[in-house]
């Protein structure tokens, strides 16, 4: 029998929005270190850079898996690269990031391109001043590439937005990335830059970590300024990136900590020792650690992300770390009681677009009187647009806050702990469109702590699945330490299928295959197409008319490789009883892909002719 993926060998070709021959350095999957060797020793420039990031956007985030992650592209990128280029040549770089493109959650202030929030409401909104975190990339001498999609306002986690749309995740991408930065989360994953931005006020680090086998902290309150990102409640919210791998988090994290006269809650970092992320990295002795695994959450998640979660802390415990069972006493009533956004979020945002200047859209009012939002957020916005400010119910709201970091901190010290796990969030990504489930952010962001959810591995379908570790107070860089070795051992980062390297400077190309099925009567003629950035196999099929047997199904199966004869089970139905033609598209399994790779697709037909088994196709 012939293979199945010998077929595949027409050739559709695409359109070219650059016409680059294939670099010498390729910034796909690349990390930071990575990039600034190849920038030191002249295999590329930062120009080159800008330029390779941008050949990625135009072929897959509008193109192929229309991951729709970027909302606006700084048209001054390639003019900075090249003045970053020259400053390198002159005085040397400046940091780990000189030249560096990275991607910014679009509530990030940038005073030379709008800052939107996701929302038309704010379409050409320029504030009047950075973020700090901005600020102290642009001194380090990275380039902001671009600015990412979110969920409208950071006001949810399924990252649908007004001025933009739906993100998709590119590891399926019919279903959603996570939120509220889940735009910056897909271009990232996506290699759309060699780092991201986001900001996290129940969540929106470290559930769109988790969907897109990527690593992120919720840094203990206070580590990092928020001045100048959109509020959501500025009580709880925080900012930082997301990275492919711990050290690029690292190096970033080093960059943008430390006190902001501007941000009350980082007056801590006045006092606080020096995290130092990147030489902590390679610190932890995992032997002796402990971690209270958090059966209640544990008990309420999908079985996939409890099994891959599971069999991360079965390593840990393999190298030596002890696992036990806990539980927070009042944990579930302490939560419902502390939370702040519906608090905070309208006087927060009005605040905001007074201090920064907005001209045209004045308060939270405006935004809702005239409609200029999606209708994703209808009722959070309307709900905090009439509801009455409550002084004694927001004291008692920060006072559980207290409540609820006493207890926890209660547990680690009963139980001896170094970290609490569970599931960041406890479903899987839903399909577009759909309402999802399962966050599990409140315990971290409701008593400020610091949480990292890292990658744990991946479920039988090809999703990733995070594990969440929550650290004592200003013990941030502690945590990255304790998930840095699971990453080292189990490589634990694989890049999406939908948004491989490129080609020169294009996505590989589509492939077609034509063939003719014809024994004992049966015949049929059908067609294929395998993309590999939609993650897809076409297929269109009809039998001929002097087909005259009857035909039960046209069916594609994986061979197994038992050495058997072929009598694996059916993978993707083609065609079906009392139908003479049938087209449609299949979204790939990794199993399937991996199989189409060893050339162990075949084709199957069942058919009155033919024994109970089937036939398979002969193709010469």
């Amino acid at each position: 029998m012939q293979r199945l993926r010998n077929l595949f060998v027409v050739i559709i070709v695409s359109v070219p929005y650059f016409s680059f021959a294939q670099p010498s350095f390729d910034v796909f999957e690349a990390g930071i270190a990575d990039i600034q060797t190849a920038l030191e020793t002249g295999q590329t420039t930062s120009v080159e850079l800008v330029e390779q990031y941008l050949q990625r956007i135009s072929a897959y985030d509008q193109q192929g898996p229309k991951l729709n992650s970027i909302i606006r592209i700084n048209p001054r990128a390639q003019e900075i690269a090249r003045a970053l280029d020259a400053e390198r040549q002159t005085s040397g770089p400046r940091s780990l990031l000189h030249g560096v493109p990275i991607v910014v959650k679009d509530n990030y202030n940038t005073d030379d391109m709008p800052t939107t929030g996701g929302s038309v409401a704010l379409a050409n909104f320029v504030p009047s001043a950075n973020a700090a975190q901005v600020d102290k990339m642009i001194a380090a001498g990275a380039i902001i590439l671009a600015k990412t999609n979110l969920h409208e306002y950071a006001y949810g986690i399924t990252s649908i937005s007004s001025i933009l749309g739906q993100t998709r995740n590119p590891y399926d991408p019919r279903r959603v990335p996570g939120g509220s930065s889940g735009g910056t989360a897909a271009a990232v994953a996506a290699s759309f830059g060699a780092i991201g931005f986001g900001s996290d006020t129940c969540g929106s680090i470290r559930i769109p970590s988790a969907f897109n086998n990527l690593i992120g902290l919720r840094p203990s309150k206070g580590l990092s300024s928020i001045y100048g990102v959109m509020p959501l409640s500025h009580t709880q919210d925080v900012a930082g990136p997301l990275a492919r791998s711990a050290e690029d988090l690292a190096i970033v994290l080093d960059l943008v900590v430390g006190f902001d006269s501007r941000d009350e809650a980082t007056q801590i970092m006045q006092s606080a020792p020096a995290q130092e992320f990147l030489a902590h990295l390679n610190s932890a002795n995992l032997q002796g650690l402990r971690f209270g695994k958090l059966e209640a959450y544990f008990d309420r998640a999908d079985g996939a992300v409890r099994n891959s979660i599971n069999q991360a802390l079965q390593w840990y415990a393999e190298q030596g770390v002890e696992i036990v069972d806990i539980e927070i006493p009042e944990l579930a009533a302490l939560i419902a009681r502390s939370g702040l956004i519906a608090h905070e979020f309208r006087a927060d945002l009005n605040q905001y677009l007074r201090q920064f200047q907005s001209e045209e859209i004045q308060n939270l009012n405006d935004i809702v009187d005239q409609g200029l939002y999606h209708e994703a957020i209808r009722g959070v916005l309307t709900r905090s647009r009439t509801a009455e400010f409550d002084e004694q119910a927001y004291q008692a709201a920060l006072a559980a806050r207290t409540e609820l970091r006493a207890a926890i901190e209660q547990v680690f010290a009963d139980n001896g702990l170094d970290a609490i796990v569970y599931p960041p969030i406890a479903e899987m990504p839903v399909y577009v469109g759909e309402s999802q489930p399962g966050n599990n952010c409140s315990i971290s962001a409701n008593s400020g702590l610091p949480a990292i959810s890292m990658p744990a591995g991946f479920t039988d379908n090809g999703l990733p699945v995070g594990m969440e570790l929550l650290g004592k107070f200003l013990q941030d860089a502690d945590l990255l330490a304790i998930a840095h070795p699971y990453e080292a051992a189990m490589s634990t980062r694989q890049p999406p299928a939908t948004t491989p390297a490129l080609q020169s400077g294009l996505a590989p190309a589509a492939v077609k295959l034509e063939l003719v099925f014809d024994q004992q009567g049966v015949r049929f003629q059908a067609e294929f197409e395998i993309d590999a950035s939609t993650n897809s196999l076409r297929y269109a099929l009809s039998l001929a008319e002097n087909s005259r047997a009857e035909v039960y199904a046209v069916t594609l199966v994986i061979d197994d490789e038992r050495g058997d004869e072929l009598n694996d089970p059916v993978v993707v139905n083609l065609l079906g009883p009392d139908t003479r033609e049938a087209s449609g598209r299949y979204f790939m399994s990794p199993q399937f892909r991996q199989a189409l790779a060893e050339q162990r697709v075949y084709l199957r037909v069942f058919a009155d002719p033919f024994a109970r088994s089937g036939a398979t196709q002969l193709v010469q």
